[in-house]
């Protein structure tokens, strides 16, 4: 399945029915008084959220959605039946936005949310409620009013427990392929990945969702390589897992260069729990290693783990880790 996270969508609630000018007709009644029913109620277009959904593809080639519209009254005091609501399923993690794309309407961060996001007229008034002691035999009746109508803009933000950063060719999508069943694209160049990738690990019956981030690279926070789009994916995570390819040349630099992208788009994600994981460790001698991490640590003052997901060194440690710092 194609994966999108944005899209624009016109929403249209269905118009409120007319309401009815009738006059009762019996037999040996000369003069019958109104007998018109109001109009239903037009439907509304609601949004519901789903887990099984992760991506927005439903909305890319149909962009118009309307709901049905109230029947008008009808003789006999009849209401007209009211319009079916339309409901609209999209991811969990979905932000509903205004036409300007940046004031936030709704955001859906548990399954099954329902949100009214254009609301359904009015049915309009039948001649019998205009009925008074001056006026027996009105003709007046109403229109149903219209429903809401306009833009709106979706964006998906993915909701995992643990997202997998680093620059391009870390290993990334090859760790989730490793702890999860999750069968990303994996590919020996930069940018195999171009969107997020789930899957979910599963330790003593206690599930993590984890996902594959795309590649950061330097002025991602300014949506170079797609990077503003990315980003967003991770305000959600409660754990950021950062991979670092430790056969590059310098590993202090590119940890610091991820940090740096992460502060300018929003220094709250620096507050996340954070595993760091040097991967590739089967590409360097145990020597060099040794002095790439003792220098690492003196400089960063962090925490750190070795693996290769080739010989699977320190594997199943680590993702007892992640597994661990998720729960």
């Amino acid at each position: 399945m194609k994966f999108l996270d944005q899209a624009k969508i016109y929403v249209k609630a269905g118009n409120g029915g007319s309401g009815s000018s009738s006059f009762r007709r019996e037999k040996f009644v000369e003069f019958g008084g109104p007998d018109g029913g109001d109009g239903g109620t037009g439907g509304s277009v609601i949004f519901e959220s789903e887990r099984n959904l992760n991506t927005l593809i439903d909305f890319r080639y149909k962009q118009h959605f309307n709901a049905e519209h109230g029947k008008s009254g009808s003789k006999k005091n009849k209401t007209g039946g009211g319009g079916k609501d339309l409901i609209l399923q999209v991811p969990t993690g979905t932000q509903i936005f205004e036409e300007d794309n940046n004031t936030l309407i709704y955001d859906f961060t548990k399954d099954k949310e329902r949100f009214v996001v254009a609301t359904g007229g009015e049915g309009g008034l039948g001649n019998t409620r205009f009925k008074s002691s001056t006026n027996r035999a009105p003709r007046k009746k109403t229109l149903g009013k219209k429903g809401e109508e306009f833009w709106v803009w979706l964006q998906l933000k993915v909701i995992a427990d643990a997202g997998i950063i680093g620059l391009p060719n870390a290993g990334k999508s090859s760790l989730l392929s490793r702890c999860t069943r999750a069968k990303p694209k994996i590919a020996n160049y930069p940018f195999t990945t171009i969107n997020p990738n789930l899957g979910v690990l599963n330790i003593n019956h206690k599930e993590v969702i984890l996902a594959d981030i795309p590649g950061l690279i330097e002025g991602s926070h300014k949506g170079i390589g797609l990077g503003d789009k990315f980003l967003r994916h991770i305000e959600r995570c409660k754990v950021l897992i950062h991979l670092i390819d430790i056969s590059e040349k310098d590993i202090i630099g590119n940890y610091l260069k991820i940090r740096n992208e992460l502060s300018k788009y929003d220094k709250s994600i620096l507050k996340k729990k954070e595993i760091v994981v040097f991967n590739k460790s089967d590409l360097v001698n145990m020597d060099l290693i040794t002095e790439k991490l003792k220098n690492f640590r003196r400089e960063t003052k962090k925490n750190f783990e070795i693996i290769s997901l080739v010989s699977k060194q320190n594997f199943d440690k680590v993702k007892k880790l992640i597994h661990s710092k998720c729960i």
